[in-house]
């Protein structure tokens, strides 16, 4: 999922933009979701420092605590890969908001078929991300990481489980974890979860969830840990 964040100071402007990013969302089936919409600063730096952030709508012309390049500035030395969508009235800003390795500039008042070009062309580029890929066997086999929604160890096996089908191999999690991405993280003796995927948590019955309605377990032992890497990584619950 794309989490986006809007920042823009004007109340009706706001509202308008969040209503058309939704119904693009819905429209074209886009995996994405609004996680935050503010004219503060701090609260926007503050977010984007801990959770995971993949786009920003940032509004040039702040009426206070400084303009959005401002917060460009120091939004780039938070994430280098946040992809930042200026907005504004005021086109002579356009090359100095190319300097923050601006992915697109939307000049007010936005249509919804210029925002719909750029969402499109957005996920577009994010799709053409080279993919990365897990070794899961010493047959080579190996697995496109953003498709493995959990692995569970099950015996002598681990079953490695995305939404299309499961991949079994004879291993154990102290022969495959030091060699997984930081996004996939132990919550339990019998599953390591892939947090970028998770759709939903519950602590209470200490379960995790992903859009497959596929369920994890939370073991006592690995919860403290757990539950402290997703406040640092950050991901949409």
């Amino acid at each position: 999922m794309l989490n986006f964040v809007l920042c823009e100071d004007n109340q009706k402007i706001l509202n308008n933009l969040s209503k058309m990013l939704e119904s693009i969302f819905i429209q074209k089936k886009y995996n994405c979701n609004i996680s935050l919409c503010s004219n503060n600063k701090e609260e926007i730096l503050e977010f984007i420092s801990n959770n995971k952030v993949d786009v920003l709508f940032l509004d040039i012309d702040l009426k206070s605590e400084g303009s959005g390049l401002d917060i460009a500035n120091e939004v780039r030395k938070i994430n280098k890969n946040i992809y930042i969508i200026f907005t504004t009235a005021h086109l002579e800003y356009v090359m100095l908001a190319y300097k923050y390795k601006t992915f697109d500039f939307l000049a007010k008042p936005i249509t919804l078929h210029r925002l719909q070009d750029t969402i499109d062309r957005l996920i577009e580029d994010v799709k053409g991300l080279p993919k990365r890929y897990i070794k899961i066997d010493t047959k080579n086999t190996m697995i496109d990481e953003n498709a493995i929604e959990f692995i569970k160890r099950d015996g002598m096996k681990l079953v490695f489980h995305s939404k299309s089908k499961d991949y079994e191999t004879y291993s154990s999690f102290s022969k495959i974890q030091n060699n997984l991405p930081e996004n996939f993280v132990r919550c339990h003796r019998s599953f390591i979860v892939n947090i970028n995927l998770i759709k939903d948590i519950d602590p209470v019955v200490n379960t995790v969830s992903f859009s497959d309605n596929c369920i994890c377990d939370i073991g006592p032992k690995y919860k403290n840990f757990f539950m402290e890497v997703l406040n640092n990584y950050g991901i949409n619950r």
